[in-house]
C-alpha cells in the first residue's frame, strides 16, 4: 500500500505562532514519522482543493471552525460534506477548541470517527489514533481478488508453474527480455501468474478471491450475478449469444450493432430478423422507434422474413439491442423491456460504452440492470443480460469487461449452464492484473466516489458544451470575421421543470443540465436530433459523449452552398495531438471520460479556433496538412484548406453520400441464407471476391460495415441487390470518395481494396454454392412454415 496522506485542516500550522500551531506541528511529525504524509490546509477553501486533488487521502483532522468564505456555517461543515460526497467511510478526526459538542449537528456525529483537543493529550498518542484509522481505512480499502494478489505477490514464493517467466525472471537472461522487463517492472510480471495458485481462486468455477470479487461487482453494478470476462465486450456479445439462441431459432437484432452481436449469431447459426433504427440528416444512427417495437410490429417483420419460414419457432427467443449508442443514445429501459417482451423472454442490452449509468442519479432508468421486479412487475418480464466493456469508460485494462444478469421466471438462467457457454468462450490463462483491474474497477465505484467520478465527468462536459455555444455566439455578436463556428448537437433550449421557463442551452444553470434528465430527452419532433417516430420520455442524450457539427448540413438534411467535411477536421487535430473517437461525414465524436480535465477540453477548444482562423485566411494546405501534402503532392499540393474543405463539400453533395447513406440502412437488403451457412462456405471456398461492377443481385458471404459510421451495411446471407439499388450505389459513392480523396478513406471492414486501383471487392457467395436455407434436420424435427398469428402475437 501507498504511504497515504492525512490533511490537516486546522486553522493554525506551521506557518503560526502559539501552543496550538505548535502542538500540530508535533502532531503532524509524528503522523510522519509513522509513514503517512501530511497536507496541511488553513482555510476549507484549502481542504477542498485538497479533497478534488488528493485521491490517496488516509484520514482527515478537520477543525469545526475553518475559516470560510461561505456565510451561514462554519468552515468545517462544508469540508464534512465533501468528504462525505468524495470519499467512503474515510477516518474524520473532528478538532476541537472547547468543549462545544452539544452544540454540533446530530449529523456530524454520524460523519467523524473521532473528536480531538490538541493540547489535552500528548502528539504522540493523538498520531497514534490518528495513524492506526488511516491503515485500517487502508487495508480496508482494497477490493477482495486485488487484496488476495498483492498478499500473494508479498509472499515471494518461487513459482514452479506457467507462465515459463517465471515472475519476469525468464526475461532477466536475454538484452530483449531485459528491456522488457526494465520497461514494464517486476511488479507487473510477478503478478502474471497461473490458474494453479488456489490461493486467487477460479475464473471459471467463481471460487475464492474471484468468486468474491464477482459477487461484489454483482452488488455494485446491481445485477444478480456477475461474470468477468478478459476478452471486451465482443466477447461478452458472442457469450450471451451463443447462450440465449440456438440453431434455428429466431433472434431480433438491432441492426446498429457491434460486429460481434454476427459473430454470435454464426456460432448459434441462429436466423436474424433486424430491426431498423432511425437516422438524421447528419448520418447519425438514432434509437429503434418504438413503433418498430410495438407487438404487431415484430410479428409482422418475423413473418416476412424469409428466414424465418422453416425457423424452429415464429417467436423469437432473443433480442438484442444497442445501449448507448455509438452517439450516446439511451433509452428508458424499462419502456424499452417492455416492449420487447411480448416478442421474447430473454434481452440483451449492448452496454459496451455505458458502464458508468449506474453511477450517477442522471441516468436513473436508462441501463439494463435498471430493469428489475420493481421497474417491471409481473410475470412478463424478460431475462435482461447487459455486456459492458468496463475497459472504454470506467478505469480498468483493456480487454476487461463484464456480463451482468438478472434472470426472470419465464427464462431462469442456470448458473452451470450459463458457465458452459463461458468456458466456451473464455481462456483457461487469465491475465490476473485484468481480473484485478476489474476488481478495482468495481471498487472505485462502489459508493459516494462513483458518483463523484461520473458527475465530474457529466460537469467537465456541461462545461464545454456551454462554452462552445458562448464562442459561437461571440465570434457572430463581434463582427470582425466570418460569423461560423463548429456547433454541438444538443437541444438549443432546455426547459427548468421547477418554474417551467424555457432557457437557452448557454444561459441555463450548470446543476440544471448536470442533474436534471429531461434536459437531454429527445423531445418528439426536435428540429435539433432530426429522429421522426419518438415519443416522450424515450430516448435520451448522454452528455459525456459530445458530437461536433461542421458547417455544410443539419440535422434534416439540408445542405448548405460551402461546407467543412468533418474528415478535414479530425486530420488536423490529428497534427496538434488530438484523436476524436468518430468521424462522420460532418460530425465527430469526442468523449469526457473520466480522465476529462478543463485543460484537456480547453486545448481542443483552442484547436477548434485555431482551424476556424486557418479556414478563414485560406491558409495553403502544406501548412495545415504537411505530412498529407508531402505523401500525395500530385494531388494536394498547391490547394488550400478551403478550397480542399469546399471540393470534398461539393463531392459529397453532388454523390449524396449522406443520402445514399441513409437509403442503404433504411432499405435493408433481402436476407437469403442464415449467417451460419455462410460462414461454412466461407472457410470451404465456396466464395469469391468480386468488383461492386458485378457483384449485383448476389448473396454476400460476409458483413460490411462502414466506419464511419460504424454500422454494417451488409450481413452475410444477404443479397446484395440490383446494380442501381440502395446498397451498391452506396458503397460505389464510397468508392469513388475513396479514389478522389486519397488519405481520407473510411474504414471499411469486409471490404478488399484492389491495390492497383483502389477497387472495393467484397465477398460474395459462389453461385455454383448457393446454399440451401433449409437446416438439416429431420422433417419431424422441423416446423412446417405457417404464417405467424398476427393476432395471436401481439395478444
Amino acid at each position: 500500500m501507498s504511504d497515504g496522506t492525512v490533511v490537516m485542516a486546522v486553522a493554525e500550522g506551521p506557518q503560526d505562532e502559539g501552543a496550538t500551531a505548535g502542538q500540530w506541528v508535533r502532531i503532524a511529525e509524528a503522523i510522519q514519522a509513522r509513514g503517512l504524509q501530511v497536507r496541511w490546509a488553513a482555510s476549507a477553501a484549502d481542504a477542498e482543493a485538497v479533497l478534488r486533488t488528493e485521491a490517496g487521502l488516509a484520514a482527515a483532522v478537520v477543525a469545526w471552525d475553518l475559516p470560510s468564505e461561505e456565510q451561514g456555517e462554519p468552515g468545517g461543515a462544508g469540508v464534512l460534506r465533501r468528504i462525505g460526497h468524495r470519499f467512503r467511510d474515510l477516518p474524520v478526526f473532528l478538532a476541537m477548541a472547547d468543549e462545544g459538542l452539544r452544540e454540533l449537528p446530530l449529523w456530524v456525529s454520524q460523519s467523524v470517527v473521532g473528536y480531538v483537543w490538541p493540547l489535552e493529550d500528548t502528539p504522540a498518542f493523538l498520531a497514534g489514533r490518528i495513524t492506526t484509522a488511516a491503515r485500517a481505512y487502508q487495508d480496508a480499502l482494497l477490493p477482495p481478488f486485488f487484496k488476495a494478489l498483492r498478499r500473494f505477490e508479498d509472499a515471494h514464493e518461487y513459482s514452479w508453474h506457467t507462465p515459463a517467466h517465471s515472475g519476469g525472471v525468464a526475461f532477466l537472461k536475454s538484452p530483449v527480455g531485459r528491456a522488457f522487463h526494465d520497461h514494464f517492472g517486476e511488479r507487473l510480471l510477478r503478478s502474471d501468474l497461473s490458474i494453479s495458485v488456489e490461493e486467487l481462486g477460479s475464473l471459471f468455477e467463481h471460487t475464492g478471491p474471484i468468486g468474491e470479487a464477482e459477487r461484489n461487482a454483482a452488488r455494485v453494478f446491481g445485477s444478480e450475478r456477475t461474470y468477468f470476462v478478459l476478452h471486451g465486450d465482443s466477447t461478452c456479445n458472442r457469450l450471451v449469444g451463443h447462450f440465449s439462441v440456438t440453431r434455428d431459432e429466431i433472434a431480433l437484432v438491432d441492426r446498429n450493432c457491434h460486429k460481434s452481436v454476427l459473430h454470435g449469431l454464426v456460432v448459434s447459426g441462429a436466423r436474424p430478423v433486424y430491426l431498423v433504427p432511425t437516422r438524421n440528416g447528419y448520418g447519425l444512427a438514432g434509437p429503434l422507434p418504438p413503433g418498430e417495437l410495438a407487438a404487431r410490429s415484430l410479428a409482422a417483420r418475423i413473418a416476412a422474413n424469409p428466414l424465418t419460414a422453416d425457423a424452429v419457432s415464429t417467436r423469437a427467443q432473443y433480442a438484442v439491442f444497442t445501449n448507448s449508442t455509438y452517439d450516446g443514445l439511451c433509452y428508458d429501459a424499462p419502456a424499452a423491456a417492455r416492449a420487447f417482451a411480448a416478442g421474447t423472454p430473454r434481452l440483451h442490452f449492448d452496454e459496451a460504452w455505458f458502464a458508468y449509468a449506474r453511477f450517477h442519479p442522471l441516468y436513473a432508468g436508462r441501463y439494463g440492470m435498471s430493469v428489475d421486479a420493481e421497474a417491471f412487475p409481473g410475470p412478463d418480464r424478460p431475462t435482461v443480460f447487459a455486456t459492458q466493456s468496463t475497459h472504454k469508460l470506467l478505469a480498468a485494462l483493456s480487454q476487461s469487461a463484464m456480463v451482468h444478469v438478472r434472470p426472470a421466471p419465464r427464462a431462469p438462467v442456470e448458473h452451470d449452464r450459463f458457465n458452459e457457454a463461458l468456458m466456451m468462450h473464455g481462456t483457461t490463462s487469465p491475465l490476473y492484473p485484468m481480473i484485478a483491474s476489474l476488481d478495482v474497477a468495481t471498487a472505485m465505484m462502489d459508493g459516494p466516489q462513483g458518483r463523484w467520478l461520473i458527475d465530474e465527468a457529466v460537469t467537465e462536459a456541461v462545461r464545454f458544451r456551454q462554452e462552445m455555444v458562448r464562442i459561437g455566439r461571440r465570434i457572430e455578436a463581434a463582427g470582425d470575421r466570418p460569423p461560423w463556428f463548429f456547433g454541438v448537437w444538443q437541444p438549443g433550449e432546455v426547459t427548468d421543470p421547477a418554474s417551467g421557463e424555457r432557457l437557452p442551452f448557454d444561459e441555463a444553470p450548470a446543476e440544471l443540465l448536470r442533474t436534471e434528465q429531461s434536459c437531454w430527452q429527445l423531445e418528439p419532433g426536435a428540429d435539433w436530433h432530426g429522429f421522426p417516430g419518438l415519443t416522450d420520455g424515450w430516448c435520451m442524450l448522454d452528455p459525456i459523449k459530445v458530437t461536433l457539427t461542421c458547417p455544410g448540413i443539419d440535422a434534416s438534411g439540408e445542405t448548405a452552398e460551402w461546407g467543412i467535411p468533418a474528415r478535414v477536421l479530425t486530420a488536423y487535430l490529428a497534427t496538434r495531438g488530438i484523436v476524436v473517437e468518430k468521424t462522420d461525414s460532418y460530425t465527430t465524436l469526442v468523449l469526457f471520460s473520466m480522465g476529462i480535465t478543463k485543460g484537456k477540453w480547453g486545448t481542443l477548444l483552442d484547436a477548434l479556433m485555431d482551424f476556424k482562423d486557418l479556414y478563414d485566411g485560406d491558409v495553403p494546405l502544406d501548412r495545415v496538412l504537411p505530412a498529407l501534402v508531402a505523401e500525395r503532392p500530385r494531388r494536394y499540393a498547391g490547394l488550400t484548406l478551403r478550397g480542399l474543405c469546399q471540393e470534398m463539400h461539393d463531392h459529397l453533395r453532388e454523390a449524396r453520400l449522406v443520402d445514399l447513406l441513409d437509403t442503404a440502412f433504411q432499405q435493408l437488403p433481402e436476407p437469403v441464407a442464415p449467417p451460419q451457412q455462410c460462414y461454412q462456405r466461407l472457410i470451404r471456398g465456396g466464395t469469391e471476391r468480386l468488383p461492386l461492377a458485378e457483384a449485383a443481385d448476389r448473396v454476400a458471404a460476409a458483413m460490411v460495415t462502414v466506419t464511419p459510421p460504424g454500422i454494417p451495411v451488409l450481413m452475410p446471407g444477404e443479397n446484395t441487390g440490383a446494380a442501381d439499388g440502395p446498397l451498391l450505389r452506396y458503397l460505389t459513392a464510397l468508392e469513388s470518395f475513396d479514389r478522389r480523396f486519397p488519405g481520407f478513406a473510411s474504414e471499411t471492414h469486409g471490404v478488399t481494396r484492389d491495390p492497383d486501383t483502389g477497387t472495393y471487392l467484397i465477398e460474395c457467395l459462389r453461385r455454383d454454392a448457393r446454399p440451401d436455407t433449409r437446416n438439416d434436420t429431420t422433417p419431424a424435427q422441423r416446423r412446417e412454415p405457417r404464417d405467424v398469428d398476427l393476432e395471436s402475437a401481439t395478444g
